[in-house]
């Protein structure tokens, strides 16, 4: 797709076919995905939206949402819900975190929950950019989530043993 100029309606259904194939694939497969779903939207603000459900090993699933706008692809997942202790810890920790994510930051979302979001130009989206914006958001959520939830929740929140 990188490189061929697509009209609007066109770039939309190949990104759609795209996405819908790709998740097809991943969820026959044996990795982490364990669920998707593309969700009808009604409201305006996007022309489609899909759910992704992966299999965590800190969180029990990390669930990203992607969203087609006009011409990009958003995404994002919850990673805690707002910290209740350490406030200003664990927006230092994430801030800190921020510059080693590829195409990625944590921000605040609803009710001051903590994402992580991206957002990639339609026209180079691939399977290889799937994989990676999945694979990262597995993988940053699964690396922050227990010192995010330590600092945040210091009486509540216990991290996992590792799995041997």
């Amino acid at each position: 797709m990188p490189g061929i100029e697509l009209s609007e309606p066109e770039e939309r259904a190949a990104v759609v076919a795209l996405i819908d194939a790709w998740a097809e694939t991943e969820l026959a497969g044996d990795g982490p995905l364990v669920a998707f779903e593309r969700i009808e939207v009604t409201d305006r603000t996007a022309s489609h939206r899909w759910l992704l459900r992966f299999k965590g090993e800190e969180k029990d699933f990390i669930t990203l949402w992607l969203t087609y706008h006009q011409r990009t692809l958003h995404y994002e997942t919850q990673l805690m819900p707002a910290p209740e202790e350490n406030v200003e810890q664990v927006l230092t920790y994430l801030l800190r975190r921020n510059a080693q994510l590829i195409q990625m930051a944590f921000a605040f979302g609803p009710e001051d929950a903590i994402y992580l979001v991206g957002r990639v130009p339609a026209s180079l989206l691939d399977e290889e950019e799937l994989d990676r914006i999945c694979g990262c958001s597995v993988l940053y959520v699964d690396d922050h989530f227990p010192t995010a939830m330590t600092l945040g929740f210091p009486g509540q929140y216990r991290r996992r043993p590792r799995r041997g």
